[in-house]
């Protein structure tokens, strides 16, 4: 029996700080962090979706998106979520991860939750390497290869006006250059 995942844009936004962004779930009680992320519909790309799904989310748009991986990472929901949501008629066994790197260029005024049906309730400032600690356990995994892979490329962009050689093309994948 094949298993049916969702696709899913997940973006690691961060600021000049080298800091990334994660948001409290409106949905839960207390604070379930996570990074914005959302289903990717037909015929949209990886970035576009995590473009939306970001200002859906937190109304951002000061943001420049850099990189977008091109191998996803899939982590399968706990079998009580995987029913709840089954009798919504959503039978999906977890979701297809496909992360983004995107650096925020605005002011934290812009981050808002203001919409109907929030996401979210609140936000932080978090070291990358240390976000993915942060999360419900059944995510940590895809969380933390897309925070450790991305990583490198975070500081690498901070650091972008001392290397001796800098192009941003670099940083694009083939296809959006």
């Amino acid at each position: 029996m094949m298993q049916n995942y969702r696709n899913c844009a997940g973006v690691i936004l961060f600021n000049d700080s080298g800091k990334v962004l994660m948001c409290a779930r409106a949905d839960q009680k207390g604070f379930q962090w996570q990074f914005p992320q959302g289903g990717i519909e037909n015929e949209e790309s990886v970035q576009d979706a995590a473009a939306r799904e970001l200002f859906e989310e937190t109304s951002v748009k000061s943001v420049k998106f850099l990189l977008a991986l091109s191998s996803p990472i899939s982590y399968v929901y706990p079998r009580i979520i995987h029913k709840a949501m089954a009798k919504e008629g959503r039978n999906y066994v977890g979701q297809r991860m496909y992360w983004t790197l995107a650096y925020f260029y605005g002011n934290d005024d812009e981050i808002k939750f203001d919409q109907p049906n929030p996401e979210f309730k609140a936000y932080e400032w978090v070291d990358v390497l240390r976000a993915y600690k942060r999360l419900v356990f059944f995510k940590r995994s895809a969380y933390r290869f897309g925070c450790k892979t991305l990583e490198p490329y975070i500081q690498a962009y901070l650091n972008r006006d001392k290397c001796f050689e800098f192009d941003e093309k670099d940083f694009l994948p083939e296809e959006l250059r």
